[in-house]
């Protein structure tokens, strides 16, 4: 009942707030995660099955290219199994800006990867033939030599090394019919994990996307006690150079794009507000409608896993989730209705941050007049003068605006960044409250 419940609030069927919040509150929810976690390391016990990590590998991910660079360290760090499967395309309904995704994926992959001493220079995705060849090579390799050859596999295809993959084809080479077998059922066990791109690995019923989730995992493997050398430095982090308080006598524009819905969004609030204190930035909140007000559709696999992510997310950033209350409709119309005006009168950061605290802590329904009027008064700004704006349309252009704007740098979802010179010149756009370390590497570049 609540995964049908669940499935229909992520498709955007009709169905009540009641359900829907429930679902959310309970991917969300951290004493369910220690007994899902607890249940499952009891039957692994039972099952006298050794600790097995799989890892989904697809060879023209450019996020894939980062994370098996780190498959060698993660099986030398751990008592696991490490257990390599090759996929290959990603499950369609879960990529809903196709172009802006491939552009958006290539470009931010090769902006992080300096950062783990990892080299990616391509300028373009891999040539079918190559990527042909990579899957034939990787589809008869053994799981032990997976890393060692996948890595350099990875090398070769990223960079246009036609020599070095024909060279490793001569041994290890398999026919177009096992590479098939061998994707097909790579992609159904992932499906089957509730995953839906490669570059993840996958941990007694937990995913973990890419080289941003790899410290959960180790933080995983090394409560069970299966860490190998009582070493505290983690094996997969960025060499970030940006100092955690910068002055300068210049600053950049910020513009911070969030959305009403979206409990990414929400975990990067409490970061925007210390980015703010701590370096000289003109912040520019330019709120958006949530996807599923946009006439997008988020499967349920993907919808669990943002909730449950997001979840884990927030508590690593010391700014966890509490009781939820979607505000998804008129809530968050009625919410919207009013940011135009509290903008203009300079508090629109402090009204998104507490609507968002509002919804994913407190569990209020943002869209209740005595709510908003509570929140306008906690702003020191005139309830009688705000409240004429409640329920009007002046902010649908608005937020049209500021979403035909951050389509501009490639972005579709939440939270997403710009940052320009003063004068508004040179925007570099980042997506994701995992890259606010690459805005403050932005950000030092441009005035440090």
């Amino acid at each position: 009942m609540l995964m049908e419940a669940f499935r229909n609030f992520m498709v955007k069927r009709t169905i009540s707030a009641k359900l829907r919040n429930q679902g959310m509150n309970t991917f969300s929810n951290l004493d369910l995660l220690n007994e899902v976690r607890l249940k499952a390391e009891k039957k692994r016990q039972e099952e006298n099955r050794p600790h097995e990590v799989l890892y989904f590998h697809k060879v023209d991910d450019p996020y894939s290219h980062l994370t098996i660079q780190y498959i060698e360290k993660l099986k030398s760090s751990f008592d696991i199994i490490l257990t390599p499967v090759l996929v290959g395309e990603e499950d369609p309904k879960s990529i809903h800006e196709p172009s802006l995704y491939s552009v958006y994926c290539l470009e931010d992959a090769k902006r992080i990867a300096p950062f783990y001493g990892i080299e990616l220079l391509a300028d373009s995705y891999p040539k079918s033939d190559l990527i042909d060849k990579a899957n034939s090579i990787l589809s008869v390799v053994e799981d032990k030599d997976f890393s060692e050859v996948g890595s350099i596999v990875s090398d070769a295809l990223w960079h246009d090394n036609e020599t070095a993959l024909n060279e490793l084809a001569k041994k290890y080479n398999a026919t177009k019919d096992v590479v098939k077998s061998k994707i097909e059922l790579g992609n159904k066990l992932r499906n089957d994990k509730g995953y839906y791109f490669g570059s993840a690995f996958y941990y007694e019923k937990e995913l973990y996307w890419g080289v941003d989730r790899i410290h959960h995992l180790e933080d995983r493997l090394t409560e069970l006690g299966i860490k190998k050398e009582l070493i505290n430095e983690p094996i997969c982090a960025p060499e970030i150079t940006a100092p955690s308080i910068l002055r300068s006598d210049r600053s950049v524009q910020l513009s911070y794009y969030p959305s009403l819905n979206s409990p990414y969004t929400y975990v990067s609030a409490k970061r925007v507000r210390e980015l703010r204190e701590d370096y000289p930035i003109n912040l520019i909140t330019k709120p958006v409608l949530p996807m599923l007000m946009r006439n997008m559709t988020i499967p349920a696999f993907k919808g669990k896993y943002i909730i449950s992510d997001a979840a884990r997310e927030g508590r690593k950033n010391d700014y966890a989730m509490g009781k939820i209350y979607s505000p998804i409709g008129k809530p968050a119309r009625r919410a919207y209705s009013l940011f135009p005006i509290v903008d203009e009168a300079g508090k629109g950061f402090e009204y998104i941050d507490d609507l968002l605290y509002a919804s994913f802590h407190e569990g209020i329904n943002i869209g209740e007049e005595d709510y908003l009027k509570s929140l306008i008064d906690k702003l020191e700004l005139n309830w009688s003068e705000i409240k004429k704006s409640l329920g009007t349309k002046q902010w649908k252009k608005v937020l049209d605006d500021n979403l035909k704007d951050m389509y501009e740098g490639n972005c579709w979802g939440v939270p997403s960044f710009k940052i320009t010179d003063s004068d508004g010149s040179n925007p570099y756009y980042v997506w994701g409250q995992d890259r606010m370390w690459l805005l403050k590497e932005e950000i030092n570049k441009r005035l440090g």
